[in-house]
Order: C-alpha cells, then structure tokens, then sequence
C-alpha cells in the first residue's frame, strides 16, 4: 500500500491540510515547508488517488466509450478522434466493446457510472423508451452516436436515409439492368438496434421505386456471398450497392476467387469509406460518413454537457441533435458513365 497524504504530514510534523497545500499548489504554506513535503513525497513515491480527489470536486476527468468492437475500421477510426480530442482536453478515456450483446453493454454503462465517469459516448446496441429511461437514471451526460436509442437523448450522425439515397441514384444511373442492394444486418432486426441499416434501406427503397426498368434484388442474410456469385450466373448488368464497406469488401474478395473483378463483370458500392480504402484497386465507390467529423461533434458535444453540469448552470441540452453532412467517394468500381 503506498503512502497516504495522512503519513506525509506525521513524516513531516505536519498538518494533513499543509500538505494538501503543498501538493496542490493553493493556499498559504512557507516556501521551506513546501520544499520539504515535496521533496519526502519524492523520496518515499508519492502517488495522488485522483480517483478521490475527483469526488472530492466533482470531477474525475474520465469519459467512457462504449461501441461494438474495435475490428471495425469505423469504430477504430472514431476511437483514435475522440482519444486524441480526450487528450488535449486533459481527460483519459476508458473503452468497453459491448460486441452487439445488449446485456453486456447495459452492464458496462452501470459500471462505467460506479467508477464516476464524467460523461460517456455510446453507440449502442439497446433501444427504445424503457432505455432511454435507464440511460436518463445514471444522471451522467451521455451522447449517443450513430444508431439512434429513441427521442430525448444527445445524438449526433449524418442522415443514414438521405446518404443512401444519394448513393442509389449514383449507381442507378449507371444504367444498370438489375440493381442488388446488400446488407445481411437485416436479418437482425428485432433482435438488436439497427436502425442505422434500416434508414440506408429505406433510403435504397426510396430512390428504387423510380427506376421501374431496372431489377431490383435484395441479399439480406448471411448467405449473401454464395447468392451474390448466382445472381451473376446469368450475364446481366449487375451493380451491388451494399450498406458498409465491409460487405463490399467481402464481396470483392468473394468473387475474385470464381474470376470475377469490379467494374468489369460487375459494379460495386459500399458506404463508409474507411480508410483501409486507400489501399484498395479499383478505387471503391462509397459514402463518406464523416467518421472523423461524427466522433469530433460528439466529444464536443460531450464536453459541452459535462460542463454544463458541473457548473450548476443551466440545465443541460438533453434532447440535442446534430446530424452531420456525408459525401459521396465515386471511385471506380461502377465503370464511368
């Protein structure tokens, strides 16, 4: 066990609040005395609880994450954002990966509360009223990113139906005979929070519905893969619009094995842009979501709520949103028009 500030002062024939002064740097202490309570804090490793200290003023200067997992680039990349932001403003970060298991992450939000966390990011797995309500009831700013939980909760993201719009009508337009849209996610619903993939394909609905004389599949399963390399058995114009790049990845890497490469026997486009795309040929056609600027808003937006609360100013904004803009990536894989 190491040495308290209780063992400091009787080390050196002291108060318990001098050398708080001393260690702190505030109040009225004697310069000589000062030197020496420091100099016996060097010399027997001294190491301040924060923890406490941070109770103490209401303050820990520790935010938690919580997200699905870190082999995702998405999620990488937005943990690097948030921890680099974390760190100019003086505060650590502590990560937990729910992995999609809506239990778990409902636990590690109780325990990320029990250690005071000043404020938390979360991209959950959890929805609806009774959550929200559970999230409301921990009394600590959380800002929710990417999936949304229900109304009256912080939020920030890009509009998922409007981006995937936009990338429908780019692969539309093309000319595509038939036109397959991708997301085994799908299969999910119900079972966890997808709201995210439900949006993308309502958008793809949206903008499908206006191209009357093209095909229009769905792969909504996990067996996309083998129904992918059928649908092409045919020789039709196929273009695959997938929800995330990591199913157009999947795709690619899929159908090189039978021979077959985008743009030329196939077009292809996912929704992302993580940035492992960089070192992809044929450049891929995607979405940018504004991971970085997404992860950047929502640390902002976090510490904006911890300050509020802190101050015990004005009531903290628990209902704002801010819904970023997307672009599109038009790479190569769906030829040129």
């Amino acid at each position: 066990m190491g040495i308290t500030t209780k063992d400091l002062a009787q080390i050196c024939g002291v108060s318990r609040t001098t050398v708080h002064r001393a260690l702190s740097g505030e109040g009225r202490i004697h310069p000589d005395t000062k030197e020496m309570i420091l100099r016996v804090a060097r010399e027997n490793d001294y190491q301040p609880d924060l923890l406490a200290r941070g109770l103490v003023k209401g303050k820990t200067s520790n935010i938690g994450i919580v997200v699905l997992d870190v082999k995702n680039r998405y999620f990488a990349e937005m943990l690097s954002v948030i921890g680099a932001e974390t760190n100019r403003r003086g505060y650590c970060m502590n990560i937990m990966l729910h992995n999609d298991d809506r239990s778990l992450e409902q636990k590690q939000m109780l325990r990320l509360a029990a250690y005071h966390m000043d404020g938390i990011i979360l991209s959950s797995v959890n929805q609806g009223e009774e959550y929200r309500e559970f999230l409301k009831n921990l009394d600590i700013p959380i800002v929710t990113v990417d999936n949304r939980i229900a109304e009256g909760l912080p939020f920030v993201s890009i509009d998922q139906e409007a981006a995937m719009e936009d990338a429908a009508q780019l692969v539309f337009s093309h000319g595509f005979e038939r036109v397959v849209y991708v997301c085994p996610l799908i299969k999910d619903a119900g079972k966890k929070n997808i709201s995210v993939h439900l949006e993308r394909l309502d958008g793809f609905k949206h903008i499908s519905k206006k191209y009357q004389d093209t095909d229009v599949e769905y792969l909504l399963d996990w067996g996309y893969l083998d129904r992918a390399s059928a649908i092409l058995s045919d020789g039709k114009k196929t273009a695959f619009l997938c929800a995330a790049d990591s199913f157009a990845l999947e795709l690619i890497s899929h159908l090189r094995t039978e021979g077959k490469f985008s743009p030329k026997d196939y077009g292809i486009m996912g929704f992302d842009n993580v940035d492992t795309l960089k070192y992809l040929q044929p450049q891929l056609c995607t979405v940018s979501n504004s991971v970085s600027d997404v992860a950047i808003a929502a640390a902002e937006l976090l510490f904006q709520l911890i300050d509020e609360k802190q101050s015990g100013g004005k009531e903290p904004q628990k209902s704002v949103e801010r819904i970023l803009s997307h672009k599109l990536i038009k790479g190569e894989t769906l030829g040129f028009l």
